[in-house]
């Protein structure tokens, strides 16, 4: 019997990050926006956003647990 996969198999689980960076994650990552152009979005700094995206990716790699 062979199983069919589901999108949720490959999702990642983002619960170990900040509602901010998982926002900033989703946004960038998943939804296609470029830094800058979510950073104007948002009234964030390409900074802030470029900030919270490294974040979010070293915790995501598990390499930083705070």
């Amino acid at each position: 019997m062979t199983f069919q996969s589901s999108l949720f198999h490959y999702e990642e689980d983002l619960s170990v990050l900040s509602d901010a960076q998982r926002e900033v994650y989703e946004a960038v990552e998943q939804d296609g926006y470029g830094m800058r152009e979510y950073a104007r979005k948002t009234g964030r700094s390409a900074g802030t956003v470029g900030n919270l995206l490294r974040r979010a990716r070293r915790r995501l790699d598990g390499g930083e647990s705070t």
